[in-house]
């Protein structure tokens, strides 16, 4: 069994027809370009892997500040020999919202490939699985190629996610449930926007790349890499039509509550208008001064009471005539 490397999270060797083998730290120090294409794998938590990007005398300076950089925006940048790369994938770590996208950078060279992350990244844990099946990439450019579709397949994912929530919220609303829907609906509308914030950039960045004529990346690799292009402006897309049908929710939802709200006040002002004359004639008559009239009528009560039921049934029958009512 080879032993755990104590500087990266992955260190394999690629074979260069799918499949690949786990490395030391002492194999990965006697790597040379004959052996095959090196993949290392670096948590930028180590501090032992950090000190040997920073000392590697391969790897460009310029290159190590990108590979070490905090928060970055997805982008491409041609270097002499190789490509710096920096995307952005759905954190799918427990506990992790999806919203809080993790970001992975490489340098790719022909037979090096650089991997650096702050927090796990699934896509690239699927790609050593892949290698260790004998199904996975068999260059540097074809590493690229399917950590590219990894990210976009978790991305599509989210968004398929996202449009299906949206779809319950309008399902729910359809059905008269608004229960929560204003707390849901915002949430969905942050996860789609936060989202899209960086598929925009990537998809730009991966497009520099396949149109950079670059000596490492097959016809065929660069014509992938068009297709993740066109997959993730599919995303955008979908998430920007995602956006526009939460907005058109939200604001339905709000008609619907503002309507019922009219309604309540509108049945409380004629309750009010009803009982407004009502209210007079007994304060008059419950006036505790002399000169009322009936005061010493027997039957003054009755002909009190045939006044405000009169007064009543005179009002309903005018807000009737009014449709009103």
């Amino acid at each position: 069994m080879t032993k755990k490397s104590k500087r990266f999270s992955i260190a394999m060797l690629l074979d260069g027809n799918g499949g690949g083998r786990d490395l030391t730290d002492e194999e990965v120090d006697n790597w040379t370009e004959a052996d095959g294409v090196l993949w290392v794998d670096l948590d930028l938590g180590n501090k032992k892997g950090k000190q040997w990007l920073s000392d590697h005398q391969s790897v460009d300076k310029s290159a190590t500040a990108l590979l070490l950089a905090g928060e970055t925006r997805p982008r491409s940048l041609a270097i002499p020999g190789g490509l710096v790369v920096i995307l952005r994938g759905i954190n799918m770590n427990p506990g992790a919202v999806p919203d809080d996208m993790v970001a992975t950078r490489l340098l790719i060279r022909k037979n090096m490939i650089i991997t650096t992350r702050r927090r796990k990244v699934l896509s690239v844990t699927d790609l050593r699985d892949v290698l260790l099946s004998q199904q996975g990439p068999k260059s540097a450019g074809d590493f690229l190629v399917n950590l590219t579709h990894l990210l976009s397949f978790r991305i599509e994912s989210a968004v398929e996610n996202i449009e299906r929530t949206i779809e319950g919220i309008d399902q729910q609303l359809t059905d008269g449930n608004i229960d929560n829907i204003r707390v849901t609906l915002s949430i969905v509308r942050r996860q789609a926007a936060a989202i899209r914030r960086y598929l925009a950039p990537q998809r730009d960045a991966i497009d520099r790349i396949s149109r950079s004529n670059s000596q490492m990346l097959t016809d065929l690799e660069v014509f992938e890499l068009r297709e993740e292009g066109d997959q993730l402006t599919r995303h955008i897309e979908d998430l920007d039509l995602a956006r526009e049908n939460a907005l058109v929710t939200q604001e339905e939802l709000m008609n619907r509550v503002a309507l019922e709200q009219n309604s309540r006040m509108y049945l409380l002002s004629i309750v009010a208008a009803i009982f407004l004359p009502l209210t007079f004639v007994s304060g008059v008559l419950g006036m505790n001064v002399a000169g009322l009239p009936g005061t010493v009528n027997t039957n003054g009560f009755i002909y009190s009471a045939i006044l405000m039921v009169s007064c009543l049934f005179g009002l309903i029958a005018y807000f009737r005539w009014r449709k009103w009512l």
